[in-house]
């Protein structure tokens, strides 16, 4: 089994959203069922498993999903983010309190299977394309509040972000360029303001745009919503000037044609807002009944 070796994300990070998940799971009155239906004094173990082969992540969120239900429970992980599993592959045992057990299970299991079909879908991605020189990156089409572990998680897939919020880069998009008169006076302001450690990217649509862009001083751009035929000439033109980057609906089946075209990345939205869950479950193994006399 493969592991893409991505530094885990600090804790941090990572508690504000299991803190906010579990507080919108439990309301008012807590898990109503699993206090009406198991013995205060159960104690169980469970297994967390993978139901379809893919690519695991999210194994800290749910660690930290049970242990801010009760800090008592044992987690014990079996396998690493980023590693490339197959179905029925245990993927962490858990232990304690059975009542606590369920009432963290689909919180811990939102985080897994929702990151884990990213970190899946990005792997295919990235292997569909090896033989090119492209390197697949997201976009900031993420959830609201869930960017950061999106994001951690097509790295764990094998891709790499582009920017993590408005602060990491300029990037001039079409309503820039239309608000600040055209291509060069946009540049030339980006470039007055960011100084020599913020990278500037440019979007155009055209190759009369990209013209523009590369004789304005344009090092990175952004090749927007262009047919192969078009990408490949405009790639051509940025040789030995720019990198380039190609977006715009980019999918699982169109991939493969745009990186034929030489481009240096490719941007998908898709790997953060269309991906589909991985199939991961919590299945009972034992349980034990403190107290029994």
């Amino acid at each position: 089994m493969t592991v893409i070796q991505e530094p885990a994300l600090d804790e941090v990070l990572l508690k504000p959203l299991v803190e906010v998940a579990l507080t919108e799971d439990l309301g008012r009155r807590g898990d109503i069922t699993s206090q009406a239906t198991i013995p205060v004094d159960m104690q169980a173990q469970l297994q967390i498993k993978a139901r379809q082969a893919g690519v695991i992540c999210g194994m800290d969120l749910a660690r930290l999903s049970f242990a801010l239900v009760d800090a008592q429970i044992e987690f014990t992980a079996q396998v690493a983010d980023g590693e490339w599993v197959d179905a029925d592959t245990v993927l962490a045992t858990v232990s304690g309190n059975a009542r606590h057990l369920l009432t963290a299970e689909r919180t811990a299991l939102n985080f897994m299977t929702h990151l884990s079909g990213i970190a899946t879908a990005t792997r295919q991605i990235v292997d569909s394309v090896a033989e090119y020189p492209a390197q697949i990156t997201c976009t900031r089409k993420t959830i609201p509040g869930l960017r950061t572990v999106q994001k951690y998680a097509v790295r764990c897939g094998g891709g790499r972000n582009h920017r993590l919020g408005l602060d990491d880069a300029i990037l001039i998009k079409d309503n820039h360029i239309a608000i600040a008169g055209d291509i060069k006076t946009a540049i030339k302001q980006a470039q007055d303001f960011a100084g020599h450690l913020i990278p500037i990217e440019v979007e155009v649509d055209t190759l009369e745009q990209l013209q523009q862009a590369l004789d304005a001083g344009a090092t990175l751009v952004l090749l927007d919503n262009m047919s192969p035929k078009i990408l490949t000439q405009a790639i051509a033109m940025c040789k030995g000037r720019a990198k380039t980057e190609a977006s715009g609906g980019i999918t699982p089946k169109t991939v493969q044609m745009v990186a034929e075209t030489g481009v240096d990345f490719i941007a998908m939205g898709y790997l953060t807002h269309s991906t589909t869950a991985l199939d991961i479950g919590l299945d009972f193994s034992t349980e034990l009944v403190l107290n029994e006399q």
